[in-house]
């Protein structure tokens, strides 16, 4: 499961038949959404299907509930899991980079009203959180990552933070001090979506984005790349990279659309 789950967001074509910010969601899906599964069933086999993680990662001061190989559907079957793919389960490197610039900067998210954009976990959101933002909403298509995103904060002597499952790229922009996206760029279409709506986020509010990525192909030759300036680059850790395919560094970007 885990390793279909990561062959998705490498892979070009996998990544157009994608469940995450697309219209073809699966009747799984609708399942939840029409609350046949409640929320505390949710709940409850996230935990019975997940460990707590706070360590191997860019942030141990974060704990999390994702797959690891003591859990049953890191090695299942994926057509026995019972959700659509569940991205939420994984940290992904540009998530993990994003958590720790905002971890290292506090002064970026502080007061601030952010919004995580396919937040998935929820660690940038967390981060953001931890960092004293004074709102923070966390967005993911999937119901079930808000659920788990809710998770998460309790783990960490949080409150639950916000959560919206509603897709807002294309639609018009919040008055957003500040914007985290990380892993998004994985598909080409998407990407050209992300690229024009949040160029209206930065020209209509004045919003600040910030981007984090570990060099996935779809970045690196679409032509948003040209407006991201680098801010840090963190080296992953071993097991970082083996769950990844090799992927050695993660980077945060500051998007410029003016560039």
């Amino acid at each position: 499961m885990l390793a279909q789950c990561i062959r998705i967001l490498h892979s070009a074509e996998a990544c157009l038949l994608s469940l995450k910010y697309c219209c073809n969601v699966s009747s799984r899906h609708y399942c939840t959404l029409n609350n046949v599964i409640s929320e505390k069933n949710i709940k409850r086999f996230i935990v019975e299907n997940t460990e707590v993680v706070n360590g191997g990662n860019l942030t141990p001061e974060i704990r999390l509930r994702l797959f690891t190989p003591n859990c049953r559907f890191w090695h299942a079957r994926p057509e026995l899991w019972p959700f659509t793919d569940p991205y939420w389960a994984i940290y992904w490197p540009g998530g993990q980079a994003l958590a720790r610039y905002v971890l290292n900067n506090p002064g970026v998210t502080n007061n601030m009203k952010v919004l995580d954009l396919g937040s998935g976990c929820g660690a940038s959101a967390i981060a953001a959180k931890m960092s004293g933002s004074a709102y923070v909403l966390a967005n993911d298509i999937d119901p079930v990552a808000a659920i788990a995103a809710k998770l998460n904060c309790e783990l960490n002597g949080l409150a639950p933070l916000p959560s919206a499952t509603e897709d807002l790229i294309g639609l018009e922009p919040g008055r957003w001090d500040l914007v985290l996206l990380g892993d998004m760029f994985y598909d080409e279409a998407l990407a050209d979506g992300l690229h024009a709506w949040l160029r209206r986020c930065v020209r209509t509010h004045g919003t600040r984005v910030l981007v984090g990525d570990p060099g996935r192909a779809h970045l690196e030759s679409h032509s948003v790349k040209t407006r991201l300036r680098p801010l840090a680059r963190y080296q992953l850790p071993e097991s970082v990279r083996e769950e990844n395919y090799g992927l050695t560094t993660s980077t945060v970007w500051l998007y410029q659309p003016e560039l």
